[in-house]
């Protein structure tokens, strides 16, 4: 059994005390899991939602996410994914606490664990540790927006720069483990500078909001140690099925059951 580390004790880890302090207790997967998220500040949504579906549910072993939050894509991950052991590295003492909760609340506690931990200061001893490492990491630099909402400046804004965030990802990848990362479409370029000499197998899965509209969101995949070859683009995937449309089909799914993305 894998035991958690101990978390600070805190109003978050008591369900009376947290119904004051404004957490919701909410069904992902149509219900298959349950994740408590603040009321007030980030709560996880469709980037979570497909960082999940994007993992593959046949791998095995050992699975890390950076910035895990309150278990948005975690939890989810951790369904799909039964065959992963899976640790989730946190910063925020609050978010662990709530994520650590939903651990608990489905039962993973005998193959997951919850750290709290800023990724810009990981351990240079867990080089080489993981089979999976997947993030949705905070995506805008300082100045490049307006000042997120009251409990949202960690999620929207880089504490810890790209470069390392990914530096570190494929840190404690083994050789030939997997990457996966979900993130703006306008830093494609900059991802993939980053992983192109230390990864192959590198796929990218564009996703736009409806047909015919420009892709704002990336999701890449690729595989530490090996030789790069050639990219993979994918033909993508839509939200909804036209503009102020309902959602496709395939987003229901995903949202709606344990339903992955198909990499072809």
């Amino acid at each position: 059994m894998r035991m958690m580390q101990a978390m600070p004790a805190g109003p978050w880890l008591n369900w009376t005390r947290m119904a004051e302090e404004g957490v919701t207790e909410d069904a992902f997967l149509g219900g298959l899991v349950k994740v408590f998220q603040p009321q007030k500040g980030f709560r996880a949504g469709t980037d979570s939602v497909l960082l999940s579906a994007a993992l593959d549910p046949a791998m095995t072993g050992d699975a890390a996410e950076f910035g895990c939050g309150a278990g948005g894509a975690l939890l989810p991950a951790a369904y799909r994914l039964k065959g992963m052991n899976f640790t989730g590295y946190e910063r925020d003492i609050r978010l662990a606490g709530l994520a650590r909760l939903g651990v608990e609340a489905n039962g993973f506690g005998e193959r997951m664990s919850i750290e709290l931990q800023d990724i810009g200061a990981l351990p240079r001893a867990m080089e080489n540790r993981f089979h999976l490492c997947f993030s949705n990491p905070p995506f805008f630099r300082g100045g490049s927006i307006s000042a997120p909402g009251e409990g949202k400046q960690d999620a929207y804004m880089e504490t810890v720069p790209l470069k390392d965030w990914i530096g570190q990802m494929l840190h404690v990848l083994k050789p030939r483990g997997r990457f996966v990362m979900i993130h703006r479409a306008s830093e494609l370029a900059r991802i993939l500078a980053l992983i192109e000499h230390r990864t192959g197998q590198i796929e990218v899965m564009p996703v736009r909001s409806y047909p015919g509209a420009d892709a704002k969101r990336v999701i890449v995949r690729a595989r530490k140690g090996l030789r790069s070859g050639a990219m993979r683009l994918l033909d993508g995937i839509n939200i909804y099925k036209e503009k102020g449309g309902e959602r496709t089909e395939l987003l229901e799914a995903i949202a709606r059951s344990d339903a992955g993305l198909d990499w072809g």
